[in-house]
C-alpha cells in the first residue's frame, strides 16, 4: 500500500515538488516580500507596472488573496493527506498548482489594459483547483469532521470575486469582498488555530513533565468559536455599527479567556511554540482594537492591520516555520534568527497600529513596511534551502546500540 511518505518518496525530481508546502510557502514568503515593496513604490506616486486594480486596491489584494492563497493551499496540500490517509499531490501537478497562482499573481500585477474577466479568471483558478481538491478529499475519504473548511474556503473564493467586481466600480479596500476575505480566514484560524495551538503546546509541555497542560477543546471552546463567527459576520454585514462594535468586543475578550487556557506563557523558552500564541492574542485584540473602530475610538484602517499584520500574518509566519522543520526532518526549534522575525514582524504590526493612531507620521508606515519585509524576506533567505533539498531521514542506529 502506498502511503504518504512513500509518494514523496517516490519523486525523483526537485525537491521543491516533493510536497505542497514546500513551493507554496517558498514563494508566499517571497511574494510577501516583494507586494510591499511595490507597494513602496507606489506610495511615492510612481506607476512602474500596469496593476489590475487602484494602488491601495492592489496592495490590499497582493496580501488578503495572493499571499494568503498561496498559504492556504501549502498548509492544504500537506494538512488534508494526512487528516483523510489519502495521497498527496507531488511533482508536476503540483507544479501546475503553483503555475496557476504564478498566473494569478502575473495577472494582477501587470493586467492593467487586461479585460477585467481575464484577470479575475486567472486570479481564481488556484482557488477553484483547491476547492475541487478538498472535496474530492474530504467525500473520498468521509472526513466530515473538515467540511467547515471546505466552506470556509469556498467562502474566500467568493470573497475573492466579489473584490474583483467591486474593484471594476469604485474602490474596493473596504467592500464586501475584502471584509468577507478576511473573515473566511480568521474563522479558519481560530478553527484550525484552536486545534493546533493546544495541541503543539500540550506536546511540548508533556515532554518536559509540566504538571499544568492547554484544556482540551469543551463546550466552552464550542462557544467562543460561535461568538467568533457572529461576530465575524456583524462586521461583514456592518464593520461600524454599534451592534458590531459589541460584538466583536465580546469576541475579543471571549478569545483572550480562551488562548489564556493554552498555557503559553510555560514556552516562553521556545518561539516556535510561543510565537502560535502571540498570533492568537493578535487574533483577540483585533476583535478588540476593530470594535473599538467601529465606536470611532481609532481609525478602521491601523485597526484591521492588527488583524491583518498580526493575527493572519504572524500565524501564518507560525506555520510555515513549524512545518517546514517537521516536513524537512530537523529538530522542532526556532534559531535565534528565526525568532527574530517573529520579533520583525510583531514589531511591523505595532508600527502599523500606532502609524493609524498618529496621522502624519510617514515614518511609522516605513518602519512596518521595513519590518515586514525583514520578516518574510528573512523567511524565504532562511528556509531556501529546507524548503528546496530532500528530506533529511535519521541515521540509523549503529549495531552496539539495542533496537
Amino acid at each position: 500500500m502506498t502511503t504518504t511518505a512513500r509518494q514523496s518518496r517516490e519523486w525523483t525530481g526537485p525537491a521543491l515538488l516533493s510536497y505542497g508546502f514546500r513551493p507554496f510557502f517558498l514563494f508566499a514568503g517571497i511574494w510577501a516580500a516583494f507586494a510591499m515593496g511595490v507597494w513602496i513604490v507606489l506610495l511615492t506616486g510612481r506607476d512602474p507596472l500596469p496593476v489590475a486594480f487602484t494602488p491601495t486596491d492592489w496592495h490590499v489584494h497582493a496580501f488578503v488573496f495572493g499571499y494568503l492563497s498561496a498559504v492556504i493551499a501549502g498548509f492544504l496540500l500537506t494538512a488534508v493527506p494526512n487528516w483523510t490517509g489519502r495521497l498527496p499531490v507531488v511533482g508536476w501537478p503540483l507544479a501546475g498548482l503553483l503555475g496557476l497562482w504564478l498566473l494569478g499573481r502575473l495577472a494582477v500585477l501587470i493586467g492593467g489594459g487586461w479585460p477585467a474577466w481575464v484577470v479575475a479568471a486567472l486570479d481564481l483558478g488556484l482557488s477553484v483547483a483547491l476547492i475541487a481538491f478538498l472535496a474530492r478529499e474530504i467525500f473520498s475519504g468521509r472526513n466530515w469532521r473538515n467540511l467547515p473548511v471546505l466552506g470556509l474556503m469556498a467562502l474566500f473564493a467568493v470573497a475573492n470575486g466579489l473584490f474583483h467586481m467591486e474593484a471594476q466600480q469604485g474602490p474596493a479596500q473596504d467592500g464586501y469582498g475584502l471584509r468577507l476575505g478576511l473573515a473566511a480566514v480568521l474563522m479558519l484560524i481560530a478553527l484550525i488555530g484552536g486545534r493546533i495551538v493546544p495541541s503543539f503546546t500540550r506536546n511540548w509541555l508533556a515532554k518536559r513533565n509540566a504538571s499544568r497542560l492547554p484544556v482540551a477543546f469543551n463546550r466552552a471552546d464550542g462557544a467562543v468559536l460561535a461568538l467568533t463567527g457572529v461576530a465575524l459576520l456583524a462586521f461583514v454585514i456592518a464593520p461600524y455599527g454599534a451592534v458590531t462594535a459589541i460584538l466583536c468586543l465580546g469576541g475579543g475578550l471571549a478569545n483572550l479567556w480562551r488562548v489564556a487556557r493554552w498555557q503559553g506563557w510555560q514556552t516562553r523558552s521556545e518561539p516556535l511554540v510561543w510565537v502560535l500564541h502571540a498570533a492568537y492574542v493578535m487574533l483577540a485584540l483585533g476583535f478588540v482594537v476593530v470594535g473599538a473602530s467601529a465606536l470611532d475610538l481609532m481609525p478602521q484602517s491601523g485597526a484591521r492591520h492588527v488583524w491583518m499584520a498580526g493575527a493572519i500574518g504572524l500565524m501564518t509566519l507560525a506555520v510555515m516555520t513549524r512545518a517546514s522543520l517537521g516536513h524537512a526532518g530537523l529538530p522542532l526549534t526556532a534559531s535565534r534568527p528565526v525568532a527574530a522575525l517573529y520579533l520583525a514582524l510583531i514589531g511591523a504590526t505595532a508600527a502599523r497600529l500606532l502609524a493609524g493612531l498618529a496621522l502624519g507620521q510617514v515614518w511609522l508606515l516605513h518602519l512596518s513596511a521595513s519590518l515586514w519585509i525583514l520578516a518574510f524576506g528573512g523567511f524565504a533567505l532562511i528556509y531556501w534551502p529546507i524548503l528546496t533539498r530532500p528530506k533529511r531521514t535519521a541515521k540509523p542506529a549503529s549495531r552496539a546500540q539495542p533496537a
